[in-house]
């Protein structure tokens, strides 16, 4: 694969987010509804508490095969291409399922945050990982191939194609 060197710009990076936030939602949205189909309709409670143990590590398990799977099997998620970028490795290699699970993982740390809620109020919970997914995209401003500490740590970078 001969992709040029050009790191992709943040707008794109930025758009490419929005993007698959919307393809988030909407997994998000398919497996909640297979899920309700699963138990019944009994996922949560009268009062809106959780029922089924297994309802968030499904859906957990479903968002991230969907990044998983896209960034190795074509560098591109869903919001990826319409803006021209592409995940590979420093050498402009497709991302093995190895740096792939990586990256995932070093990006998913945040959503870690969301665990203080019992300790802060819901609104700070909320803002935790945004806060978080800031920080690990903060080197990207100064980085000379513009990679976030999640890229740093997989050996992955975002280019631009032409």
């Amino acid at each position: 694969m001969n992709l040029p060197k050009s790191p992709a710009p943040a707008w794109r990076r930025l758009a490419a987010v929005v993007y698959d936030a919307l393809a988030v939602v909407a997994i998000v949205m398919v497996v909640g509804l297979l899920a309700q189909f699963a138990t019944g309709g009994t996922l949560f409670d009268t009062q809106g508490h959780l029922l089924a143990w297994w309802y968030q590590p499904l859906q957990g398990a479903v968002v991230g095969t969907y990044f998983l799977v896209s960034w190795v099997r074509g560098g591109q998620t869903l919001g990826m291409r319409p803006w021209r970028i592409r995940v590979t490795d420093a050498d402009g290699m497709p991302v093995t399922w190895a740096r792939g699970a990586v990256r995932l993982a070093a990006g998913a740390l945040p959503l870690g945050l969301l665990t203080l809620y019992p300790l802060v109020s819901l609104k700070i919970a909320l803002w935790a990982p945004v806060v978080g997914w800031a920080v690990l995209l903060l080197p990207a401003f100064i980085d000379r191939r513009r990679r976030g500490l999640h890229d740093m740590a997989a050996g992955t970078e975002i280019r631009h194609l032409p």
